[in-house]
């Protein structure tokens, strides 16, 4: 079993590490173009190996794809943060062209992969990939909802002073401030939330949230890592085990919601195969038009990625 993570930055490398932990893969490569970056980081993971007692090998390489050969899983972090000046196209047209090359060289050494994308903006780079893999639309699919979930449940957590090991949610729509969290779907313990916490709270819970990679990054002058990384290690986890489990997923719908032709996020069960099923839930009117609101913006931004030219 080989796992590969594409970008050996703060992200690549905490997915890495928590797939190192819990022994994912007899190896997991973590790929990266700058000279020296992911073998040292690869290095520096192994090292905890008899700290920590496990047995997964992490090998690190600049940019030299065939030690991705094989793998079962890969999960593409690789992007640029987006900088002064810069419009959003500039960061979907530059990220997209990253995505493009890493995604064409990894079916070329692994096409028989399941492929989880990290790259922001989330949405549309889930959308270049799958563009460029030409894998069916189950083995190609985002992170984006379970770190959203995590956030939305830790934040719960705090307030209703509970574990959060109790605590289930659903999140759908876009990877952002359009993003769609249905406290009608959160439970503690099985309780519905709604009978724990008052309606004014749980708002501005879920309003925080929906901002709550931009709150990192106001404090910390970067985006968020431990917890992203997080998420796309329980991906890879759910799909090396077959575990099945119930997660929000970017995923591409063919008519599910009565949206098609998009990727956005809705509950999925994932398994060894990637996405076995997209679970279609009975949305009252309120949620529907929420989540067709947060398709629309989605739309928007993978449009301009259709009208780019990234031949």
């Amino acid at each position: 079993m080989k796992i590969t993570i594409v970008g050996a930055g703060n992200v690549g490398a905490t997915c890495a590490n928590v797939c190192a932990h819990k022994e994912l893969a007899n190896e997991i490569v973590l790929l990266d173009i700058k000279e020296g970056v992911a073998e040292g980081k690869a290095l520096d993971i192994w090292q905890t190996a008899p700290i920590n007692l496990y047995d997964s090998r992490t090998v690190g390489s600049t940019n030299d794809y065939s030690k991705t050969a094989g793998s079962e899983v890969v999960v593409i972090t690789s992007g640029l943060p987006r900088k002064p000046g810069m419009s959003r196209d500039d960061l979907i047209s530059t990220n997209a062209r990253i995505v493009k090359s890493v995604t064409e060289n990894i079916v070329k050494h692994s096409p028989n992969a399941v492929i989880i994308i990290v790259s922001n903006p989330l949405d549309v780079m889930t959308y270049a990939a799958y563009l460029n893999a030409n894998f069916p639309s189950n083995k190609v699919f985002g992170m984006a909802g379970i770190l959203d979930t995590a956030r939305y449940r830790a934040f719960l957590a705090e307030e209703l002073n509970v574990s959060p090991k109790d605590i289930q949610a659903v999140l759908m729509g876009g990877h952002g401030d359009t993003m769609v969290p249905l406290p009608r779907y959160t439970t503690v313990g099985g309780i519905p939330v709604t009978e724990l916490i008052d309606a004014n709270k749980l708002n501005a819970i879920v309003e925080r949230t929906k901002k709550g990679g931009g709150e990192i990054v106001n404090l910390l002058g970067t985006s968020a890592w431990y917890a992203p990384g997080a998420a796309a290690a329980q991906m890879v986890e759910a799909i090396v085990r077959d575990q099945r489990r119930v997660f929000p997923v970017c995923a591409w719908l063919t008519g599910q919601y009565g949206l098609k032709d998009i990727y956005l996020g809705v509950p999925v069960i994932l398994g060894k195969n990637g996405i076995e099923k997209i679970i279609e839930l009975d949305l009252n009117a309120d949620e529907k038009a929420l989540l067709v609101e947060s398709a629309g913006h989605v739309r928007e931004v993978l449009e301009v990625l259709d009208n780019m030219d990234l031949a």
